[in-house]
């Protein structure tokens, strides 16, 4: 039985809210309906995906299974409506994406160069967003920094390069040569996202929030070496971090995408890093 798209898309709200009528109002369907594709879902997968009791709705073992798996298809269902549609209307193109730092002009001139009748773009992305832009088709392909959540995805590292501590202007650490991880000691240390978030915490989203966090004294950070050579302020010090883990670049695109302008690209890629 082949899987529906649109059963997975009705699984997907119902899963996500754990409420059958706020998922009928967000698809603009009548809950019965909505009810009857659910069941008809499972008869068609052969599993129970939800345990209904008068407390609610939850996911069972085999939901939480679909709800991982379902994203990734919708997704890759999306993304391929939107390239035929794009083939269909205009000439090739590939966008690429990249993480703060990472420098990708080498690749792109050189693919551009061999294949002249292909349009390429370089788009910038977040750690939050880099695998859901690659997988709904935003980008064809992107240089990413570990983590980087793998499902779905193929990733081919590429290089590694030290990390240096960003640290404020006045830091009583920003005047040294190096530093190892035991001087970081006691510093509050800014991430992306805090593991452990309070109430009202907003993320970390950007390279920019990161400048002013740190010029503001709210905490000091780790960063590639590629960022301190590329964004520079006279209110932040970048020092080397000898004994800090490396940062891993990789390049990702869609495990299931067949695509002969993707497998190009990661040719030429492949080619430049070599070079260097």
């Amino acid at each position: 039985m082949d899987l529906d798209l649109r059963k997975l898309r009705y699984f997907v709200a119902v899963a996500e809210l754990l409420h059958f009528g706020r998922a009928a109002q967000r698809l603009h369907i009548a809950q019965p309906v909505l009810s009857r594709q659910i069941r008809s879902l499972e008869k068609d997968l052969d599993v129970t995906l939800f345990e209904r009791d008068s407390h609610g709705v939850t996911l069972t073992a085999a939901g939480h299974q679909l709800l991982d798996d379902a994203r990734t298809l919708l997704a890759t269902a999306d993304a391929t409506r939107g390239r035929v549609r794009r083939a269909a209307h205009g000439p090739h193109r590939l966008v690429v994406g990249f993480r703060a730092g990472i420098v990708v002009t080498p690749a792109l001139r050189a693919f551009a160069a061999a294949h002249p009748d292909t349009e390429v773009k370089a788009r910038r992305v977040e750690w939050d967003d880099q695998e859901h832009l690659i997988l709904d088709g935003t980008v064809d392909l992107a240089y990413l920094r570990r983590p980087v959540r793998a499902q779905g995805l193929t990733l081919l590292p590429l290089f590694t390069e030290p990390r240096v501590a960003m640290l404020p202007a006045d830091h009583r650490l920003a005047g040294k040569p190096d530093l190892v991880l035991a001087d970081l000691a006691g510093e509050n240390r800014l991430r992306y996202l805090n593991p452990h978030p309070d109430p009202g915490d907003v993320p970390i989203r950007t390279i920019e929030e990161k400048f002013e966090n740190v010029a503001s004294g709210a905490g000091i950070t780790l960063v590639p070496v590629s960022v301190a050579e590329q964004y520079s302020r006279p209110d932040i010090a970048y020092v080397p971090v000898t004994d800090a883990e490396p940062d891993e670049v990789v390049l990702a695109w869609e495990t299931a995408r067949r695509a002969p302008l993707v497998t190009a690209f990661v040719r030429t890629a492949r080619s430049v890093v070599d070079q260097d």
